[in-house]
């Protein structure tokens, strides 16, 4: 919570409407869509407990704050809503959105992939997460690859930051959702 009544550049009247919807949503729905931003419950309850948000800048510093604090189980819970990279959720915008860069690779690179994202997810439990948006497919299957002989604890903090990431792109949207949008869902079709 940030006791600062003054707005960052970025902080347009549209944006101001997004944090004050956050800021004023009772508890349940406040949480549900701070669920659908990140599957973590300690998660969604550290940015409850942070409201309200004078600025686009204090909720990032929230979403900081609460990735910070998350436990092993509690990111093993937040990566559980994710994802394999190459296999966004069918009927779900944001996923395919996200994965944009694995859209138009071909049919050797996606199938490197899945093997990257099975040899991956054996060695450590959940699936490869990293912050996909703007990266093509050549550059996440580089990112496993890189990432793949890391040990348990190096990759749960590379997790936690990549998680952060997407969770800052995903709380812009809430802060810049229109008037009336109830969903942090995606605003070019879909739910929103």
């Amino acid at each position: 919570m940030s006791s600062s009544t003054q707005r960052s550049p970025g902080d347009t009247p549209v944006r101001q409407a997004g944090l004050a919807r956050l800021n004023t949503s009772d508890d349940s729905a406040a949480r549900a869509v701070l669920h659908e931003v990140c599957a973590s419950r300690a998660w969604g309850s550290g940015i409850l407990a942070r409201r309200p948000f004078a600025t686009a800048d204090d909720l990032y510093a929230a979403n900081d704050a609460a990735m910070a604090e998350l436990t092993a189980a509690d990111l093993a819970e937040a990566m559980a809503g994710h994802p394999p990279i190459g296999r966004p959720r069918p009927g779900d915008p944001v996923s395919h959105r996200e994965q944009s860069g694995m859209a138009g690779a071909s049919d050797g690179l996606k199938a490197e992939m899945l093997a990257l994202n099975l040899a991956y997810q054996e060695k450590f439990g959940h699936v490869f997460l990293i912050c996909a948006s703007g990266r093509t497919g050549e550059q996440m299957r580089d990112a496993v690859r890189n990432r793949i002989d890391n040990s348990p604890e190096h990759e749960r903090e590379i997790v936690r930051t990549e998680l952060g990431k997407i969770n800052r792109i995903r709380l812009a949207r809430i802060a810049e959702r229109p008037e009336g949008r109830q969903s942090v869902r995606n605003t070019e079709g879909g739910t929103a």
